[in-house]
Order: C-alpha cells, then structure tokens, then sequence
C-alpha cells in the first residue's frame, strides 16, 4: 500500500513538471525563447534521455557501453523509415514512430546484450564499442537507409511538447525501474555478481533486461532526433557521440540520474555559450571537464539523487511508509 506521504510526493512531482512545461511553452509562444534556444532545448531532452538511459547500463548496471549511439542510430533509422512512408500522419504517426524505434532497438539489444553480457570490463567496453561501429558502417552501406549519402526528407516537428514529456516519462520510467524491486537486483549485480547469483538471483536475466531497456530508450531518443532535425547520416552516431554521452554519465556521477540530467544539460548549453569564443571554445569546454573530474573525480553528485521527499520532510515520510506497510 502506497503511503500518504509518497502519494503527495508523486503528485507534487508531475505538478512540478507540469509546470516547468507551461513556464517554457510560455517563454516560446511570447518570443523570449527564439527558436535557436527552442532547438537547444529540444537538444537538451533527447540528451536527457540518452544520458539516462546509458546510465541506466554504466552506473546502475556497472557495465561500461561504448556502443550506445548505435542504438541511438537504430532507433532513428527505423522512425525516419517509418516517417517518411507517411503510413500514419500526425500524432498518432508520431507515437507509433517511436514504438518502433523502441521495438527496434529492443530486438538488437537482446540480440547483442545475450552474449556481450557474459564479457565485463575492458572486453565489454572494446565489444560495445565495436557493435556501435558495425551498425554505423552496415547503415552506410544498405541502399534503404540512403547509404552514406544519409536519409533526407524525414517529417519534422518542433513542438516542444513532443520531447518535454515523452523525456520526462522516460526519466520517471527509470527512476520507477532503478527504485525497484528489478532495480536493486541489478544494483546487487554491480556490487558484487557472485554473491547475488548465490541469492538466487538470475543475473543473466537481469543484465539482459537492463541492458535492453536502456537501448530501448536510446531507441527512442533517436526517433526524436530524427524527426527533430529530418536529416540523418550515419557519421553523426559514430563512437565520439557515444563518448560524449559517457562523458555526461561520468561528470554526473555514475549511478546518479539526477548527476546525468544536470551534466547533460549543461554540457548541452556549454558549447553553445562559449559559441562566440571561435575555435577557442572547444579548448575551454576540455579545460573545464578536466577541472571538474580532477576536483571532482566521483562526478557531481557521485551516487546520490535529489530526493523531494526529504524536502518534504524525511521523518514524516519514514513514519508514513511503516505505517502504510502495516
């Protein structure tokens, strides 16, 4: 039974997002935020999504995944596909563009989680690395994709709306799995495998689903870039955009959604603020990631979470949980 106090924080939560959307939605419709920034900010909530769910396999999992932009691309190939055969206009087009994205990215992350997954560490890393690069040189060379001339004329949008909250439902999706039952099995598979498998705990099926769920959403992110900008070439998710996303996962701090949503927005803005500065932006973007992971080796927030309930006081809620468990 759900506790008084974890009821309101669940409420106050969605009416804080509900919120955040109105005051943005409203800053684009008065002009305040041009579309430069409208674009920025769409930006911002797929990064969130890849930044998250790759956490979802580095911090939570503890499995390093250098391939993740290949699902990414997988994601955005099968929805621009799907798009632009204009099978489904509209909405309900758009929904179904990023259920087959999903469904996609799900199929060969079963397909390379099964046997990957049995690999920990540096082979891990060099195999996930490599499977993003196989998926980046196949697309360039199937003729239904455009080959290495990219695929062009996928229907875009660019209502804010449609990457707020699907966005924020993905966050809240891996929030709701990390804070599980499912998810501290995974946990106790970080902290130490032979030990969990002792428990009972079936570590195969667990990594695996860890591991497919997290390319599901990278699946998704890709739908949404792919109908955010209605080109696609292969280069663009190659293995520097899936170090770019470990690098948000790492100043975050590995395990901490909460870390991996604040680094990827900032690492998102930084780059466009240092814009004016030319090709010395690149340079000063390097030099702050250095400082940062010199002084701050564990990340921004290391393991830890913002937690709304403690603001909502801590003691409360501890009384209201054994009270609703008995």
């Amino acid at each position: 039974m759900m506790s008084k106090n974890r009821r309101k924080t669940y409420i106050i939560t969605f009416a804080l997002v509900i919120v955040a959307f109105a005051i943005i939605q409203g800053l684009i419709s008065i002009g305040v935020i041009n579309r430069y920034w409208q674009n920025i900010l769409i930006l911002i909530c797929i990064n969130v999504i890849m930044a998250t769910s790759l956490n979802l396999t580095v911090g939570v999992l503890g499995q390093i995944n250098l391939g993740h932009a290949g699902f990414m691309a997988i994601g955005a190939y099968a929805a621009g596909l799907f798009m632009k055969s204009g099978l489904v206009p509209g909405l309900a087009g758009f929904f179904l563009s990023l259920l087959i994205a999903g469904l996609a990215a799900a199929i060969f992350g079963v397909l390379i989680g099964l046997p990957v997954l049995r690999l920990s560490g540096d082979y891990l890393a060099i195999v996930t690395l490599a499977f993003g690069e196989i998926i980046r040189v196949l697309i360039e060379n199937l003729g239904f994709t455009g080959g290495a001339q990219g695929m062009a004329g996928i229907p875009t949008s660019s209502s804010f709306a449609r990457y707020f909250f699907p966005a924020a439902f993905v966050i809240a999706m891996i929030f709701t799995y990390a804070s599980s039952r499912h998810g501290r099995a995974v946990l106790s598979i970080r902290d130490n495998e032979l030990a969990s498998q002792s428990c009972g705990i079936n570590v195969t099926k667990y990594k695996t689903f860890a591991f497919t769920l997290s390319a599901v959403f990278a699946g998704l992110a890709g739908a949404l870039y792919a109908q955010s900008f209605g080109v696609l070439a292969a280069n663009i998710f190659n293995y520097n955009k899936s170090f770019d996303y470990l690098v948000m996962v790492v100043l975050g701090g590995m395990g901490s959604m909460t870390g991996a949503i604040f680094s990827s927005i900032g690492l998102t803005i930084l780059p466009e603020v240092l814009r004016p500065l030319a090709e010395w932006r690149m340079v000063i973007y390097a030099l702050i990631l250095i400082i940062v992971m010199i002084f701050r080796p564990q990340g921004l927030l290391g393991r830890r979470e913002f937690s709304l309930r403690n603001l909502l006081n801590i003691d409360k809620y501890k009384k209201g949980d054994v009270e609703g468990e008995q």
